[in-house]
């Protein structure tokens, strides 16, 4: 199991708690942007910087990911993508992608997509809060505890 992050949109919380994860866990954890990252110094942690674009970093991942990998990512397409090549999707907020709720979720960014074509405003997401933060902390444990030894 590796763990990569589609690192353009991450919150800086959650890549901090990716690198700790990755240090406990000795697990691979890359991180993929279109623009130079920082990251600690470890055998566990890199990033690739990939060319400007849209969905540059997401084609990036689709491309390496593996059956058994773990994605963390906010993107619900790339979720979808990589679900269909048997890994797991998480996203920053501690939730679970799975076969049974990513339809529902590409059906509902799809309306809300056209919603703001036609004109109408809709609101993001809230900013993340320490519950999501620690909902993305417990679910990423719970997922690396399940990794085959």
């Amino acid at each position: 199991m590796q763990i990569w992050v589609d690192a353009d949109a991450c919150p800086l919380v959650i890549k901090q708690i990716l690198y700790r994860a990755a240090e406990r866990s000795q697990i691979q954890t890359t991180l993929v942007a279109n623009k130079p990252l920082a990251v600690p110094r470890s055998k566990f942690v890199r990033a690739i910087q990939v060319g400007r674009g849209f969905d540059v970093a997401d084609n990036e991942i689709s491309r390496r990911v593996a059956a058994g990998d773990l994605v963390v990512t906010a993107d619900i397409p790339l979720a979808a993508d990589v679900i269909g090549r048997g890994a797991q999707a998480l996203n920053p907020r501690g939730e679970l992608y799975s076969a049974d709720n990513i339809r529902e979720r590409l059906a509902m960014r799809d309306l809300l997509e056209k919603l703001r074509e036609t004109g109408v405003q809709t609101q993001g997401p809230a900013p993340l809060d320490h519950s999501d933060r620690k909902r993305f902390a417990d679910a990423l444990d719970r997922l690396l505890a399940k990794r085959p030894a």
